[in-house]
C-alpha cells in the first residue's frame, strides 16, 4: 500500500512527460512546416519581433525568441532544479546505491557523444557544438516508452527519469562553465548575493513566495546582463525553495478536525455566498493548508503542467522551423557529426560503461532489466530535442548557418535514436509485463 503512494506521484510524472512529448512532435512538424511553406517570412518575422522597454540608463528590449530562449526557458529550468533537488534528497538519488546507476549511463552518455564529436569535427568553427549530442530529452523518450505500454518494467522508466536528471545536470555545468559570454563580475555577485540571501532564509525555515519571485526576476536579469546564461538563475533559484513543511501530518489532521466541525456549527447563509463564520474558518483551512505542504512539492506540482504542455511546446515551434531547401547552405558535416553522435555515441557510450560496471559490480542493476533493455533505452537517450537545440542556439548564436545545420542533424539523430530503440524494445518486449498493482 505504502508503495502505491511512492509509486504514483512518478506514474503521473511519466504520464505528463509522455503527453508533452506528443505536444512536442507536433509543435516541431507545425514549426516545420510553417517554416518551409509560403508563410515562412511570418513565422521568421514573429520569432524577431522585439518585445521590452528601455530606459536613459536600461534597456531590456529582445526579440520574442531571446524571451521564449532566455526567458521562458528558466522557468524550465527553474522546475529542472527543484527535480534534482527533490530528487537529491527524498527521490532516486538520494543514496549512493540508487545514484549509481544513472550516473555511470549518464556518464557514458555525456563523455562518448563528446568525445565522438571532437575526433569527427574538421571544422574549427564548429568544434564549439560539442555540447548538443550530451543531451537528453526526457519527454520524447519517456513518450516512446509510453508507447510501450506495459511491455517495459516501471524499473526502466525510473532509470531513464532519474538518468535524464543526472544528464541534465552535466548539461547545466557545460552551459554555466562553457556556455556563457563575457562576465561582468560585479553583476553577478550583487546576483550570488541575493541567492545567498534566499539560501540563508530558507535554512532558517522562512519562505516567502513573492519575495522569492521578486528577488528571483532581479537575479535573473542581473545574470542576464552580466554575461552568465539567465537560464542558470532558474536552476539557482530552485535550491532556494525548501522541501520541508512547517507542520507534521498529525498536527495538520487535528486542526482539520478542528477547523471541520467550527464550520459544521458554523451560521449558514440562506443566500449562495459564505458566512463571516465560514469565510474565517476557510481561511484558517487555507492558512493551515500552506503550512502542511512542502514548498518545493507545490510548486512543482503547479508549474510541470505549464512547463510540459507550454513552455516546452513554444520552445519547440520557436526554434524548430528550420529553412529545408536546395538554396540554403548547409554544413553537411555537422548535420552528419550530431546525428552519429546522438545515435552511436549514446548507444555505445551508455550501454557499454553500464554493462562493463555491472560485469565489475560497481552497480547493482534491477533484476527485470535486461541487457537488451539497457541498450534500447540507450539509444532512446540519443533523443536530444530540448536541450540540445537549446545549447546549439548557445554555441553558434552569431551563425545561422551552423544553427540551421545542428537543427537538421539534430532532428534527424532524434528520429532515428527514437525509431531504433523502440524497435530494440518492442522486440525485446513482445509479450505483455504483468502491471505493478501495488
Amino acid at each position: 500500500m505504502n508503495k502505491n503512494v511512492i509509486l504514483s506521484p512518478f506514474q503521473k510524472f511519466v504520464k505528463i512527460e509522455s503527453f508533452s512529448g506528443i505536444l512536442l512532435l507536433i509543435a516541431t512538424i507545425t514549426a516545420l512546416i510553417w517554416a518551409n511553406s509560403p508563410f515562412a517570412e511570418s513565422y521568421q518575422s514573429l520569432w524577431q519581433y522585439k518585445i521590452g522597454f528601455s530606459t536613459e540608463n536600461f534597456e531590456l528590449n529582445k526579440p520574442l525568441i531571446l524571451w521564449i530562449n532566455d526567458g521562458l526557458m528558466a522557468i524550465f529550468f527553474f522546475l529542472i532544479g527543484l527535480e534534482i533537488k527533490r530528487e537529491l534528497i527524498i527521490g532516486e538519488l538520494n543514496s549512493i546505491k540508487k545514484i549509481s546507476f544513472p550516473i555511470f549511463g549518464a556518464l557514458g552518455g555525456m563523455l562518448v557523444p563528446v568525445i565522438l564529436f571532437l575526433l569527427l569535427n574538421q571544422n574549427p568553427e564548429t568544434t564549439k557544438g560539442w555540447g548538443i549530442p550530451m543531451a537528453t530529452d526526457i519527454a520524447f523518450s519517456l513518450a516512446i516508452l509510453k508507447l510501450l505500454g506495459n511491455r517495459v518494467p516501471l524499473s526502466l522508466k525510473l532509470f531513464l527519469t532519474a538518468f535524464a536528471i543526472v544528464d541534465d545536470i552535466g548539461a547545466v555545468i557545460v552551459i554555466a562553465v562553457f556556455y556563457s559570454g563575457n562576465i561582468n563580475i560585479g553583476l553577478l555577485l550583487i546576483a550570488l548575493l541575493l541567492l545567498g540571501i534566499l539560501y540563508a532564509l530558507s535554512y532558517k525555515g522562512y519562505y516567502s513566495k513573492f519575495f522569492n519571485i521578486i528577488l528571483g526576476i532581479i537575479i535573473w536579469i542581473l545574470f542576464l546582463k552580466s554575461g552568465i546564461h539567465p537560464t542558470l538563475a532558474g536552476i539557482l533559484l530552485a535550491f532556494s525553495v525548501p522541501v520541508r513543511q512547517k507542520i507534521r501530518t498529525a498536527t495538520f489532521i487535528d486542526n482539520l478536525v478542528s477547523i471541520t466541525n467550527n464550520i459544521k456549527q458554523a451560521t449558514v447563509c440562506e443566500k449562495p455566498i459564505l458566512s463571516k463564520e465560514q469565510i474565517e474558518h476557510i481561511d484558517n483551512l487555507e492558512n493551515w493548508t500552506n503550512k502542511f505542504q512542502s514548498p518545493l512539492q507545490h510548486i512543482e506540482h503547479k508549474l510541470h503542467d505549464w512547463v510540459a504542455y507550454f513552455i516546452i511546446p513554444v520552445f519547440a515551434l520557436a526554434n524548430a522551423g528550420v529553412l529545408i531547401n536546395s538554396d540554403i547552405n548547409l554544413d553537411t558535416a555537422l548535420i552528419q557529426n550530431i546525428i552519429i553522435c546522438l545515435v552511436i555515441g549514446n548507444s555505445i557510450g551508455i550501454s557499454s560503461i553500464i554493462l562493463l560496471a555491472k560485469k565489475i559490480k560497481l552497480i547493482e542493476v534491477p533484476k527485470d532489466i535486461s541487457n537488451k533493455h539497457i541498450i534500447g533505452v540507450s539509444f532512446l537517450a540519443g533523443i536530444g530535442f530540448t536541450m540540445a537545440i537549446f545549447i546549439a542556439s548557445l554555441a553558434f548564436k552569431n551563425s545561422p548557418v551552423y544553427i540551421d545545420s545542428a537543427k537538421i542533424g539534430i532532428l534527424i539523430g532524434s528520429l532515428i535514436s527514437a525509431i531504433i530503440g523502440f524497435t530494440v524494445l518492442r522486440l525485446k518486449t513482445n509479450k505483455k509485463i504483468i502491471p505493478n498493482k501495488l
